[in-house]
Formats: C-alpha cells, sequence, structure tokens
C-alpha cells in the first residue's frame, strides 16, 4: 500500500489547508451494509425506478417498504467500521473538515464525525409528503409494519408515511446541500472514498472542485469516472485503506503527543 498514490495522498492531506471527504455505499459495505451498483449491489436484484423512486412510491408504496423492510435492521444496528473511524480521527486532528455522504445509515456520526453533511436525507424521521408531519422513525418500527402486516400512516391526516430518505426523483434537502456545496468550494483537497461516482448531483462536486484547482483522492475498489483527473487513486477496501492513510497522515502527530 506504501506506493507512490498512496504516499502522494498522504502528503497531500498532511499540506492540506481544507481538505473534505466524499463517500458513498461503499464505505459502509464493510458493517454489512449491502451497496446498490457493484456486480452485486441492490440495483441488480430490484429496479430502483419500481421500488426507490418518488413516483413509485406515491404509486405503490408497499412495493417500497416490501424492498427495505429487509434492510432496516442492518441499516438500523450497523456499527462503523475502520473506514468511518479513520475519517472521524482525521476531522479530530483538524486535518479533515467536513465529510459529505450519501450514506442514510448514521455511521459516520457514531463514529465520532462531527461535520457531516447527509445529502441523500438519513432514517432518523418518517415524514409525510401531503400534511407535511415529521416525527421520530423508531415510533412506527412496530410488529405489524415489521412484518409487513401494515404500512406506517401519519398521525395527522393519515397517508402513507416516508423515511426521510432522497429517492430517485425527488429534490435534495436544499439546507444541507448548499452546505455542502459552501465545503467543497473551499476545499483544496477532496477525498472521496466508497462512491461510485455515478449519482447525481453529488457525483459532480469532484470534478467541479478539480475544476476550480482542488486535488482529489480516490479510495475505492473499482474505477470511476474521476480516475483521469485525480492526483491519486489508491483502489482497495476502504477498510484498509483509509485507516493506513490516517495512521500516515497522523504519524507526526502521534510522535509529538507521545514524546
Amino acid at each position: 500500500m506504501r506506493d507512490d498514490a498512496f504516499q502522494r495522498a498522504v502528503a497531500l492531506l498532511k499540506g492540506a489547508r481544507f481538505a473534505v471527504a466524499i463517500t458513498g455505499a461503499g464505505i459502509s459495505t464493510p458493517s454489512g451494509i449491502p451497496d446498490f451498483r457493484s456486480d452485486t449491489g441492490l440495483w441488480q436484484r430490484y429496479d430502483p425506478m419500481e421500488v426507490a423512486s418518488l413516483w413509485g412510491f406515491r404509486l405503490h408504496p408497499e412495493r417500497f417498504y416490501a424492498w427495505i423492510r429487509p434492510l432496516l435492521e442492518p441499516l438500523l444496528t450497523a456499527q462503523p467500521n475502520p473506514a468511518h473511524h479513520a475519517l472521524a480521527r482525521l476531522e479530530a486532528a483538524g486535518r479533515l473538515h467536513a465529510i459529505i455522504t450519501q450514506n442514510i445509515d448514521g455511521l459516520h456520526q457514531k463514529a465520532g464525525s462531527r461535520r457531516v453533511y447527509e445529502v441523500h436525507g438519513n432514517l432518523e424521521h418518517m415524514v409525510c409528503l401531503d400534511c407535511g408531519w415529521r416525527g421520530p422513525l423508531k415510533d412506527f418500527l412496530t410488529p405489524e409494519i415489521l412484518t409487513g402486516q401494515a404500512l406506517p400512516r401519519c398521525p395527522t391526516c393519515g397517508s402513507v408515511l416516508k423515511p426521510n430518505v432522497v429517492l430517485f426523483g425527488e429534490n435534495l434537502p436544499w439546507g444541507v446541500w448548499l452546505e455542502a456545496q459552501r465545503a467543497v468550494e473551499q476545499a483544496d483537497v477532496v477525498l472521496v472514498a466508497g462512491s461510485s461516482l455515478e449519482v447525481a448531483p453529488v457525483s459532480q462536486l469532484p470534478y467541479e472542485a478539480y475544476q476550480r484547482g482542488a486535488q482529489v483522492i480516490l479510495v475505492n475498489l473499482s474505477p470511476t469516472y474521476m480516475d483521469r483527473y485525480a492526483a491519486a487513486v489508491l483502489r482497495g477496501d476502504v477498510a484498509q485503506v483509509l485507516p493506513a492513510l490516517a495512521d500516515a497522515v497522523l504519524a507526526d502527530r502521534a510522535a509529538t503527543d507521545s514524546a
């Protein structure tokens, strides 16, 4: 792992004035959460437009819940893996200023990261698309709903509730998206980890940063469109690469603290 690309990534993060990370589903797969776009991902078995789009939800919410119900337990019980902890360590040391994540699992926060922009929402709340009611998702984890005997319904208007996650065809949470964009605009180094960079508009952020002169580091198992523009491409398991990267970046600090 100590090849030229790795050393270049270490030097970039050590010298960064304002580094941000962009993470995707691949950073959570070591925690037991399935990804979507790999050869074994969920979209190999399901049509996302049918089960995970806004119009699909409005027409057939029962299909959405049949799809997401088996995922709820791994999503809600998963624990951070070494990749999440590595980013949290970099943030705590002042080497990373923000994380922009496409994930809805909250694992970055569980690992200790403080400035996390969840641009695709999260599973903390349920929302009503008709009246705007909002409440904790955990209140709807009843046996009837978990076994598919009933759908979660709004206590105000009776409409079927949707988890506060962004479906295909749905707008990103505007305030969070603006904060994420501002972070990328300030960045001189962008670390992309575990993302195929295939879902817009998040997929566009690294290239926009590159166009403004930022250096891009990619950590991913498979190629992305940004490989040709990146200053360093680290091909490997994020749960191994990111901890090694954090160790190398923080080595001087650790030596100083132990002196």
